[in-house]
């Protein structure tokens, strides 16, 4: 008789993606991730094949958190500008305190690996280019709503978004003054995307 899996493996990953977060790829030791999620390694190795295998589910997780937000956004805003506003205050002003680690995960990675990492470093280009899609979605509905400019390149807008919130996430770090951070998102949407 085959052996049952005794972990759920969603709030495993949720851990590690946590733990990964947090500490980064390489900071995160074997004797780390087994403490975290009460696995161990052989355990850890049966589930998700390696190290690496755990953390491409992290990633992925991470990932879907972030596109799972911005659909609750789109569903709460009736304007698809305020949407993409909304998730970006809350990536930026709610992470800085409440996350295991204010600056994005996926930013955090591709600044952490190098090319001996490459499957990783592909991984986490492919979940950062989803979110892309996702804003660059919301920028053509403002368009087609008459909420920006329809001359205006909602990839390149999506793209300029992606940038300002890495920047601002890691401004957040130096200086956690909501009303700042807020106001610095404001001028984001009212003077350089119109």
């Amino acid at each position: 008789m085959a052996k049952t899996a005794q972990f759920d493996r969603g709030e495993v990953i949720e851990k590690a993606t946590n733990l990964y977060w947090k500490k980064g790829y390489h900071a995160t030791s074997m004797r780390n991730l087994q403490d975290e999620i009460d696995m161990r390694p052989g355990s850890i190795y049966a589930a998700f094949g390696s190290k690496d295998g755990l953390f491409k589910e992290a990633l992925k997780n991470y990932a879907n958190h972030g596109l799972a937000h911005i659909e609750r956004c789109r569903q709460h805003n009736p304007s698809p500008l305020g949407a993409l506003k909304d998730f970006v205050k809350a990536q930026v002003i709610e992470t800085a305190d409440g996350a295991p680690n204010g600056v994005c995960m996926l930013a955090k990675t591709l600044a952490e690996l190098t090319g001996e990492h490459q499957e990783l470093l592909d991984e986490t280009k492919a979940h950062l280019s989803k979110l892309a899609d996702e804003f660059t979605k919301l920028i053509e509905q403002a368009q087609q709503m008459g909420e920006l400019d329809k001359d205006k390149d909602a990839v390149a807008l999506a793209h300029y978004i992606q940038i300002q919130m890495a920047g601002l996430r890691t401004f957040a770090k130096m200086n956690n003054d909501k009303a700042l951070l807020n106001q610095m998102i404001e001028d984001i949407f009212a003077h350089h995307l119109f």
